[in-house]
């Protein structure tokens, strides 16, 4: 018996260390399109791409645990075809792998601006190698630099890049960034950590496009501005990567329609991480949770359900979140749904280290946390699903 895992991602080797941990001993690949075995994502657009660490730092696992999980790694590969019907695998390279159960773990990849492909200067982070190519240009003199996007991703690289002394430019479309994740009120004090610091922010105007022959000169926004850039870091969200599960039957909407058990309803096949779109308690809904701790708790219950081929329990926690900004730690746990509403609870708003917990239906169902991480820790566990707050 052989399990395929495609994708060599945390949520890739996660299932792998949980296959071995429930007692599977047969064979396992693992294919990954990168050439590098698993590494850890988030510190790319931090101490990564500020220069503080190597790539060293980020691997997520050493030659004696890859030893002892006993894995054939096919790296360099991309999977293009999955046929459930003789449980074989179309490589990029052209090899054919036979395999009794298929563990989809290919996660996103970050959409990108029409029109940019081939123009110097302008990069997306997801990858090493794009993080790789972005520190170069950083800290390759004193480049103007613009950041498309002020979420997660895009705040943290525009703080990375304030930090090492450069110009920095945000443009985000919304009027507030990161409304959508944390409401109205939070989402504000958390931008303005961009201007605490002297980053420019520009909120609620488009990018009509960029300015340059062979090397990016500047952005254009849909008001007429344009704004004098050396690089353009594109930070406007990700797309799950599924192209290579056409006609395959894997049911997908905006990633892999999974069950709570990781389960795809194609037998021998289940999915985990950021291309996983569960139902999840804490949402209501089918969701694709791209949280780092989320690809570990699902790597458990999809390595249950591949093994029993009955979907497996999933653990009702409170999906968490961190990101660091400007020297400043933020987390977030649980689900801010339309209509619940924070209350500070320790700490204040001005000194930009706070507590503020969500509540729905007087409810307790997600909490925010600015540089306070024991309070924050506590609170957490205290969360109630979205589910059984509406139903209260």
């Amino acid at each position: 018996m052989s399990i395929t895992v495609v994708g060599a991602s945390l949520a890739g080797l996660s299932t792998v260390r949980a296959l071995r941990a429930e007692g599977y001993d047969g064979g396992i690949f693992v294919v990954g399109e990168e050439r590098h075995l698993p590494y850890d994502r988030p510190p790319l657009s931090k101490d990564f791409l500020k220069g503080d660490i190597d790539a060293d730092a980020l691997a997520l696992g050493d030659a004696d645990e890859y030893d002892s999980l006993g894995v054939e790694w096919l790296l360099g590969e991309r999977a293009v075809r999955l046929d459930p019907a003789d449980r074989s695998l179309t490589l990029s390279g052209g090899r054919r792998l036979r395999t009794d159960g298929v563990v989809i773990a290919t996660g996103a990849s970050p959409r990108t601006l029409p029109g940019t492909d081939g123009l110097a200067g302008v990069h997306t982070l997801r990858t090493l190698d794009d993080a790789r190519a972005l520190r170069a240009e950083l800290l390759d003199g004193l480049p103007r630099v613009v950041v498309i996007g002020a979420g997660f991703i895009g705040a943290e690289v525009a703080s990375t890049a304030h930090r090492l002394g450069l110009h920095v430019t945000v443009v985000e479309a919304l009027d507030v960034p990161l409304e959508r994740q944390l409401g109205r009120t939070m989402g504000l004090v958390c931008a303005s950590l961009h201007t605490d610091h002297g980053v420019r922010l520009l909120t609620g105007t488009g990018v009509a496009g960029l300015s340059g022959t062979d090397r990016v000169t500047g952005v254009r926004l849909a008001d007429g501005r344009e704004l004098p850039a050396d690089i353009v870091v594109v930070g406007v969200g990700v797309r799950p990567a599924t192209d290579w599960l056409a006609g395959s039957g894997v049911p997908v909407d905006d990633g892999v329609v999974c069950d709570a058990g990781c389960a795809t309803g194609i037998p021998g096949v289940v999915a985990v991480g950021d291309v996983a779109r569960c139902p999840h308690p804490f949402t209501g809904r089918h969701a694709r949770i791209e949280h780092w701790s989320n690809a570990g708790e699902q790597a458990r219950t999809a390595a249950r359900t591949l093994l029993t081929g009955v979907p497996a329990a999933a653990p009702v926690t409170a999906p968490y979140f961190w990101s660091d900004q400007y020297q400043v730690r933020i987390q977030l746990a649980g689900h801010v749904a339309p209509g619940a509403e924070p209350e500070i609870v320790d700490g204040d708003v001005d000194s930009r280290t706070f507590t503020a917990v969500y509540r729905r239906a007087d409810i307790p169902v997600a909490v925010l946390s600015l540089n306070q991480p024991k309070l924050f820790n506590r609170l957490r566990r205290s969360l109630t699903p979205a589910v059984a707050a509406v139903a209260s």
